[in-house]
């Protein structure tokens, strides 16, 4: 068993009302990735801000409305992008697989 949490990170405390959530997990053949970084970038392509996964390979970001670039990078791994679009009152959730 991985100990990865099936269906996302818990939102406790988190009021999605008011936020516009961005988060996931970065597989690699199934398992949870730890050791990559996700990058947040804005519809230009501009840097915003990066995350580190965690030991299950989870990440999250509060970001503004609007559509983002998730660019995942990983040892070993090309650099992957993933469109996203944030939204207040919704999560977004994105499973990348590297």
């Amino acid at each position: 068993m991985c100990g990865a949490v099936k269906g996302g990170l818990p939102l406790d405390g988190v009021d999605i009302n008011k936020e516009a959530v961005i988060q996931g997990q970065v597989l690699k053949g199934g398992e949870p990735v730890g050791t990559a970084y996700v990058r947040l970038l804005d519809r230009t392509g501009e840097f915003t801000a990066e995350v580190p996964t965690s030991a299950s390979g989870h990440f999250r970001f509060f970001a503004g409305e609007g559509d983002w670039t998730l660019r995942t990078l990983a040892p070993q791994a090309e650099p992957i992008d993933t469109a996203v679009t944030a939204a207040k009152g919704s999560v977004a959730e994105v499973e990348i697989n590297i």
